[in-house]
């Protein structure tokens, strides 16, 4: 469906930082970042060994085998719908604040002010759980190593140390951060065909292919429809962070054109690993009420280790570990640059310390502080609730895929408004944009509601609260009060707006 117009030739010519001053902002991060480092920070981000791998355990209770592999190829191809919609706006608004620039470009100020609170709430969210997953895979391998008993508490320990590498890696610029994602593709790619591979050769004994594509299980509490649609969780949220492409595509050369292919070989690429990836586990499966039960705590592990001994599942599960770690440094650098963008234009409280970028490496390394912060923040009530690490996910999808929609949105609703780039779909964005945005509404409400019912019987308690809306309201009631104060002084520059170097030369420092 996608195409490159006719005016590719002569909008090529014109270099990336002359674009970026038409759009409005003077160019202050180093574009060190070719197309495939573009592609590779987005499909790092999406990382199916994060994904797939620590909401796998999920999977097998709402849903099971049948919805976690039928349910991926449905969550693919809609995401494709809103990859391929997003793909065409951030071709002719390649900016680091992406979603919210668009937003602002195509419906007015407001638009552009909501849509970045929701897309920092979801990028945020996405680093919470993205390395809180790293830890719990961390936890099981100390678990093999030396007997290690992964708490809640000690869990979090090993989660603060992960969100600090982090945050030291990515205060030492792009550079090293597009040489990490480029190794990351190569890991993720290599790391699933291990994995399936070892799966199916080494084990003697295989689930039926009636019992991968048709077993259905509901542990939840709750009808099986309902449980049946719970369980794409697993796949949207793994199928997230692919504007990562877009937030780094000031730093990116061809922007126009790199960005939005970025977004699309990257979700391409996932769902075809993701599905190999889960299809290899689940025939993998020895003991079905054993993995969901493991003391370990992660049900991969307990495949990997029925399957191939400790030895066997110690080796996979470092590859799991690394390739999550690669995944959380990809996520902190695509929300420090959202931090950035969004502080840029006065939107944040103490906005003037958020934008600050250090001269030597071109990063904005406070943005990277707050970002890490933030997302240490979040995964806080995972010491006091067992279903609190389905919410930081869910927190994740309810905060970021709205934010994919409203500029899709408001292309088609400002159809008029709306000039395409390089890249664009032609006469199907409209079609391809309004699929898009149906299934936004759809997964938005659904991930907001109760995921496992009480015991008791119940609707909800403590223990099983999702506290993903709580998150949303919040950050919406803080969006609403900073608008109030701060609004007025909020202004994303228009198009045709040259904004003098000067602005920011008392902020590189």
């Amino acid at each position: 469906m996608s195409r490159l117009s006719p005016n590719h030739r002569a909008s090529s010519r014109k270099s990336d930082d002359a674009y970026l001053r038409e759009l409005g902002y003077e160019p202050v991060l180093t574009r060190r970042m070719g197309p495939f480092g573009n592609f590779a920070i987005s499909f790092s981000v999406i990382s199916v060994l994060s994904g797939c791998m620590t909401l796998y355990g999920f999977g097998l209770n709402t849903g099971g085998p049948s919805v976690m592999l039928w349910g991926w190829l449905v969550v693919g191809a809609m995401v494709m719908f809103i990859g391929a919609a997003l793909a065409e706006v951030t071709s002719a608004y390649p900016t680091s604040g992406a979603l919210y620039y668009q937003a602002e470009q195509l419906g007015g100020r407001k638009w552009g002010w909501y849509t970045g609170w929701l897309n920092l709430l979801g990028l945020l969210g996405a680093i919470a759980g993205i390395d809180y997953g790293a830890a719990l895979f961390t936890g099981a391998l100390f678990n093999l190593q030396w007997g290690f008993v992964p708490t809640p508490g000690k869990i979090m320990v090993i989660f603060l140390c992960i969100l600090a590498l982090h945050l030291a890696l990515n205060l030492f610029g792009v550079r090293l951060v597009s040489i990490l994602n480029s190794i990351s593709v190569w890991w993720h790619l290599g790391g699933v065909t291990v994995i399936v591979g070892a799966l199916a050769i080494v084990p003697s004994h295989h689930q039926s292919s009636d019992f991968v594509f048709g077993e259905f299980v509901n542990n939840t509490g709750w009808s099986p429809l309902y449980a049946a649609v719970l369980g794409l969780l697993l796949a949207q949220y793994t199928f997230c962070g692919y504007d990562a492409s877009a937030h780094l595509s000031e730093e990116t050369t061809d922007a126009q054109v790199s960005a939005s292919r970025g977004i699309i070989h990257a979700i391409g690429w996932s769902w075809l690993a993701g599905f190999v990836l889960l299809a290899g586990l689940t025939f993998a499966i020895q003991d079905y009420a054993g993995t969901v039960g493991t003391a370990m705590g992660v049900p991969p592990a307990q495949i990997f280790l029925d399957a191939l001994g400790v030895a066997g599942a110690k080796a996979l599960l470092l590859m799991v570990i690394i390739a999550q770690l690669c995944c959380g440094n990809a996520e902190t650098a695509a929300a420090s640059r959202m931090v950035f963008a969004f502080s840029r234009d006065g939107a944040l409280p103490g906005s003037h310390l958020w934008r600050q970028v250090d001269r030597r490496t071109g990063t904005p390394r406070m943005a990277v502080l707050l970002a890490v912060v933030c997302a240490a923040v979040l995964a806080l009530p995972s010491l006091y609730s067992p279903v609190a690490y389905a919410a930081i996910t869910s927190i994740n999808v309810v905060g970021i895929t709205p934010a994919y929609a409203i500029p899709i949105y408001l292309r088609i609703k400002n159809r008029d408004r709306f000039r395409p780039g390089p890249w664009n779909l032609g006469n199907w964005g409209v079609a391809v944009g309004t699929i898009a945005v149906v299934w936004v509404v759809f997964v938005t409400v659904l991930f907001c509601l109760p995921q496992t019912r009480p015991a008791d019987g119940g609707l909800v308690s403590v223990e099983t609260f999702n506290y993903a809306p709580i998150a949303l309201l919040v950050v919406l009631a803080l969006a609403w009060a900073w608008w109030r104060k701060q609004g007025s002084s909020y202004e994303v520059p228009a198009q045709t707006f040259d904004r003098s170097a000067a602005t920011y030369e008392n902020e590189v420092v």
